[in-house]
């Protein structure tokens, strides 16, 4: 409405302003008018255009301001990107292979998550290297499975007392404080599920080898104890040979050679680990015989094995489960602030043979 008012109001002026200007040259003798029409005329074109301009400046005072353009609003800021370190003793290992793809894929269903893989290639030298750049690198967090449980141990802890969280996953760290949690299976109770497929398969005793994990290991410590609490108090279960096959298939099937040439008769085997007892299957066809291997991981070759009839069984300990809640337990903290329940977090394991097969965690992976 004050547009339209303005623009009327200046109309009206314009108009006033040219009859007065008409009723003065109407007054004008007309011979001085004719004497002076030259000039006249000119005084009326440059009157005429000092109206025009005027009426054009007043017309657009009253015009409303055009509105200037808006700022360009900012930017949102990036999301903060958590860096977190996963650390293992070796990825030639397919459980830690399997282990760093559930925590990824955990990862990325989270978001702003970055997973930095640290291979220790089964040397606990390079793992402790690694855990010192973990420090220097200033990661967010650290997810790591110790090679042995007291060899890594003294960087774990200065990690943590460099204010880095850290959750152990699958072994432990022996003397450590400070840690945030540790995320396993009962390796213990693993043991013992092997002991008592024994018990079950051979209740008139047995001789059977015993193929050890790495030396100093957590599971490889926990699963023979757990076996020994089940074989040692019933007494005809003997343990013909044991030694330790570094929790790789070449250790298990040297083993089984080395064992098999000074004990033939043997009935069983018992191995810490899938990749040790596949190295066995392997020894034990090649020597013509067909006895029982219990492994332990339930590796999608293992759980073929078992289909096919080459192994008993192998403990299921679900490594999926241990890798995801070991990312979330670390992410609550690092996000929220929130420590868990519960500084250990065991879950718990169970052996799967042809009888409950289809309760493996891997059987969708198993090798056609």
């Amino acid at each position: 409405m004050r547009t339209t008012h303005c623009a009327i109001r200046n109309i009206i002026i314009f108009r006033s302003c040219s009859i007065h200007s008409c009723s003065i040259q109407l007054s004008v003798h007309s011979s001085r008018r004719r004497a002076m029409r030259n000039g006249s005329v000119r005084k009326k074109v440059n009157l005429l255009l000092s109206l025009g301009l005027m009426l054009a400046m007043v017309l657009a005072g009253c015009a409303p301001m055009a509105p200037s353009a808006p700022e360009a609003a900012p930017s949102a800021p990036e999301a903060k990107v958590y860096r977190i370190a996963f650390s293992v003793p070796a990825m030639s290992f397919p459980f830690f292979v399997h282990m760093e793809k559930q925590v990824r894929d955990e990862a990325a269903r989270i978001g702003n998550i970055e997973i930095i893989t640290l291979d220790g290639q089964d040397s606990t030298t390079k793992q402790v290297a690694d855990l010192e750049g973990v420090i220097a690198k200033g990661y967010d967090g650290l997810i790591v499975s110790p090679r042995t449980s007291e060899g890594v141990a003294p960087v774990i802890q200065q990690v943590i007392d460099a204010g880095i969280p850290v959750v152990t996953i699958d072994r432990r760290a022996e003397g450590v404080t400070g840690l945030l949690a540790h995320v396993g299976a009962d390796n213990v109770l693993g043991g013992e599920e092997q002991g008592k497929a024994l018990v079950k398969l051979f209740p008139d005793g047995a001789k059977i080898f015993e193929l050890l994990g790495t030396p100093g290991a957590s599971p490889a410590i926990d699963r023979s104890k757990g076996l020994h609490n089940i074989i040692d108090p019933v007494g005809n279960i003997e343990v013909v040979c044991q030694q330790t096959g570094n929790f790789n298939r070449d250790g298990g099937l040297t083993v089984t050679e080395n064992c098999l040439s000074s004990n033939p008769d043997v009935q069983a085997i018992v191995a810490a680990n899938d990749d040790m007892a596949l190295g066995a299957v392997e020894a034990v066809r090649a020597a013509g015989l067909n006895i029982p291997i219990i492994g332990f991981d339930a590796l999608p070759e293992a759980l073929l094995a078992v289909r096919e009839g080459a192994m008993y069984g192998t403990v299921e300990q679900f490594p999926g489960g241990q890798s995801r809640t070991a990312l979330q337990t670390i992410v609550n903290f690092i996000v929220k602030g929130e420590k868990p329940a519960n500084d250990v977090i065991l879950l718990q394991p169970k052996l799967i043979t042809i009888e409950n097969f289809d309760e493996a965690e891997r059987i969708g992976e198993i090798p056609q």
